[in-house]
């Protein structure tokens, strides 16, 4: 068994003794395979999307999702294929109606975290972007220039894993532009956390959250910050060694933000995952 400490980049404590990205990680380590993705999520007042690509134990999946929010509609795709997605300098994809063609600028502070994690540990980095270029949905082309987050994580994750997270972007009270990452089941732990705020791309740590369901996330002191869905990706796989249920609705936020920052507005995606891997 592997013994990692909770760890945060910007702390004064060095990092855990442990291979993380973008060096080499075994494909096993304590009897769990690895598991990576990249994920890409962009919020602006007109379209929310995501991208991503995903390997467990080598197996790869890639998947997309857009919410038109002028014409109210959702197109998505989940594929068992690899290249069928770009998340990387740019995102990338097309299929059943929808053509995305993005410049992905990563710009902020980077948050980069180890946790323990059932056997072994897990690793995240996340960073704000912007993105700039055309979304086509159904014949309409949207041009999109706004916020983005870059969540890329890796690790040897416990056979039962469950987490909730939100993520989204918008303008604080006081005028300045904000971009979180809100979780409760992974990375979480108080003294090392993937907590974050960012604020004109300067990153802070808000502390322990709280999910109400998919309705709202609350912060230590009470801060409430609400949601009101508008689309939902969902599904559920079950394959003969991965069984994996998520929800992830897009939508709008009001109230404040953990750490306390009220919102003038934002948008962005709460996630309900439970997986066993």
């Amino acid at each position: 068994m592997t013994t990692v400490r909770p760890w945060r980049s910007g702390s004064d404590a060095a990092p855990p003794a442990v291979p993380r990205p973008p060096g080499r990680m075994a494909v096993w380590r304590a009897r769990r395979p690895l598991k990576r993705w990249r994920y890409v999520g962009v919020y602006t007042p007109d379209v929310l999307l995501c991208a991503g690509r995903v390997a467990i134990g080598g197996a790869p999946q890639c998947f997309w999702a857009v919410w038109d929010r002028r014409a109210r509609v959702l197109r998505e795709r989940t594929l068992f294929l690899p290249a069928r997605v770009t998340v990387d300098g740019a995102v990338r994809f097309a299929g059943r109606g929808v053509r995305c063609d993005l410049v992905l600028d990563p710009g902020g502070d980077v948050v980069e975290v180890v946790s323990p994690h059932g056997r072994s540990y897990i690793w995240t980095r996340k960073q704000p972007a912007r993105v700039h270029g055309t979304v086509e949905v159904d014949g309409r082309v949207l041009a999109v220039d706004g916020p983005a987050l870059i969540d890329e994580s890796a690790g040897y994750h416990a056979r039962v894993t469950a987490w909730s997270w939100s993520a989204g972007a918008g303008t604080a009270a006081d005028g300045r532009a904000v971009v979180w990452n809100l979780v409760a089941g992974v990375h979480d732990d108080p003294r090392a956390s993937e907590q974050t705020l960012w604020l004109d791309g300067r990153a802070s740590e808000p502390g322990p959250v709280r999910f109400e369901g998919l309705d709202a996330v609350v912060g230590a002191a009470g801060e409430r910050l609400a949601f009101r869905a508008e689309a939902e990706r969902a599904r559920h796989d079950r394959l003969v060694l991965l069984d994996s249920a998520y929800r992830q609705p897009f939508g709008q936020f009001d109230g404040t933000l953990p750490g306390g920052v009220e919102l003038a507005e934002a948008v962005g995606v709460m996630e309900r995952h439970d997986v066993r891997w």
